[in-house]
Formats: C-alpha cells, sequence, structure tokens
C-alpha cells in the first residue's frame, strides 16, 4: 500500500495511492498515528479497502500532501552513513553509526515551503530514506529488525550547518528547525519496495543534479540501524528513522553552496516518489 494524508496543514485527512489515483480514506475513522501503526492499522486499512472497493471518493491530483504520518513520538537520524559523505564533510569514517535527533515540529509535507531560519546563512538539504516503525522496538536483534519496519518515506533531512556545527554542543539545533522534515509524498509499505538496500537517491537545486546515490553504499544498512537505535531508546509505532544522506550537499562543495530566497529542491528515491521544495527567508508573523 501507498498511504498519503492530504488537506489544509494541521487538519490532514487520511488516504492512499492506487494505480496512480489517490482515494479517501477518511471514512475508516483514523488518522496514521502512533495508534493505527500500534493496533494492526496496515492490516485493518487493507481490509478496509477491500471492503469498499470502488467506493471510495477520489482525491484531485493537486490537492496538498502532508507528511503521510501523523507527527510521531520522535524523528532519529543516523549521520555521515555514506562513506563518502564522511569525505566530503571531513569526517572520519565512524565506528559505530552517529545518532541524533530531529524536532518533530520540523515535519511538514514533500511540496511545502523550505523555510530559511532566523539569521541563518548556511542552510542545507540532505536526501534521504527514512523508516517507519511498525510496532514496539526495544533492544531488537539485527535478524528481526525488518520485522519492525511499517514502511519507507522519502525525506530531505535538510540542516543548518553553522547552527549544527559552529555553535556548539549537538547537532540537534542545526536539524530541527521549522519547515527542515519534508516528508513524502506517501509512505509504501516493505512489499510496495523490495531490496531496500538498492535504491537510488537523488537530489536537483535549480534543476542542476547535487546528489545522485545508492543505499548500497550505506555503511551501516537499515536493518543494522534499527537493531542498533533500539539499544538506546524504545522505537514507538510511527518513529521515523532517517538513514543518511550520500554526498553531494552543500557543504560538501568548494567553496560551499547553501539555500537562498528562490530556490527550488527536488529529490526522489526509487519506488518512493519525488517531492520538490520552494526555498523561503524567514519572515516574522
Amino acid at each position: 500500500m501507498k498511504l498519503i494524508r492530504w488537506g489544509s496543514a494541521d487538519q490532514e485527512k487520511t488516504g492512499v495511492i492506487i494505480n496512480d489515483l489517490w482515494y479517501d480514506t477518511s471514512a475508516f475513522g483514523e488518522d496514521y498515528n502512533e495508534q493505527f501503526f500500534q493496533n494492526d492499522g496496515l492490516n485493518r486499512l487493507e481490509s478496509f479497502l477491500k471492503n469498499n472497493e470502488g467506493t471510495l471518493p477520489t482525491i484531485s491530483a493537486d490537492t496538498r500532501l502532508g507528511s503521510p504520518i501523523a507527527r510521531p513520538s520522535k524523528i532519529v537520524c543516523i549521520g555521515l552513513n555514506y562513506a563518502d559523505h564522511a569525505k566530503e564533510t571531513g569526517a572520519a569514517m565512524p565506528p559505530e553509526p552517529v545518532v541524533f535527533m530531529k524536532s518533530t515540529t520540523a515535519l511538514t509535507g514533500p511540496f511545502d515551503n523550505i523555510v530559511i531560519p532566523k539569521n541563518s546563512v548556511k542552510t542545507d538539504w540532505e536526501v534521504e530514506l527514512a523508516v517507519v516503525i511498525g510496532k514496539k522496538a526495544s533492544y531488537i536483534e539485527e535478524a528481526d529488525a525488518l520485522d519492525y519496519v511499517a514502511g519507507y518515506v522519502l525525506h530531505n533531512d535538510v540542516s543548518e550547518r553553522e547552527f549544527q556545527m559552529e555553535r556548539n554542543g549537538t547537532w540537534d539545533k542545526g536539524k530541527g528547525c521549522d519547515t527542515f522534515a519534508p516528508l513524502g509524498p506517501f509512505l509504501a509499505t516493505p512489499d510496495e519496495i523490495g531490496e531496500v538496500d538498492n535504491l537510488r537517491l537523488w537530489l536537483t537545486l535549480n534543476g542542476k543534479t547535487m546528489q545522485d546515490g545508492n543505499t548500497s553504499n550505506f555503511i551501516f544498512n537499515v536493518p543494522f540501524v534499527i537493531a542498533y537505535v533500539s539499544q538506546f531508546m524504545t522505537l514507538l509505532p510511527g518513529d521515523v528513522i532517517s538513514t543518511g544522506t550520500p554526498a553531494g550537499v552543500g557543504l560538501g562543495f568548494k567553496p560551499p553552496i547553501y539555500l537562498k530566497e528562490g530556490d527550488v529542491v527536488e529529490l526522489g528515491i526509487d519506488g518512493l516518489g519525488t517531492s520538490k521544495q520552494y526555498v523561503k527567508s524567514y519572515v516574522k508573523d
């Protein structure tokens, strides 16, 4: 299945994509949130779709899409998980996954604007494969890790490099700004994807290719990352793990390239669709 959430920001309804058509599933009566995934929501939704085949309302393809999942309890990110990205940033190859958190208030839809934060001069892009957890996971084994996956989704891990690397403390302050987590366009269940460790992912800036990588180049693959993170925190249904970015981020260019008002970022992953964000400067409400 491919799950979407659609409509005005903070008022999204649920839907699915079937044969490239968008269908309204709001009659199912649940959002795609922690309770949904925890209570076998994917199987119940599949039954709902079968029972209502041919009767579900369609949704116009020009309707705004929100994040395909409701705000999760946490967004966990893995840093420096591609050797080429570690090299371009001047970082050593990590002996264990680098783990940091991204604020859930950064979550936005796949076609919503990226807003450059107040006082930012180094806002950057990162195309990433994100994993959505389907059931509570704590101290799990790598061999069992994929059993805990509800699906996969495209993520732009937008980052402010000065906040992240030059303002002392953890990376988190450069990762959690508003609009810094465009997610979607849809969540794809594992059966839609196939081999998750062999997916092309790419990103363009104003039509120019900046990133073009493949998840086959992970330092730490998806099962390892899920199991690893579960050793340090309990993962709840609906939680997101973003698995890192390949080379081609703005920080890695000489001189660096950072986002500015009017830029257009487009990105995609095999089987997970594409997203597009226009870049706007912060304006006080």
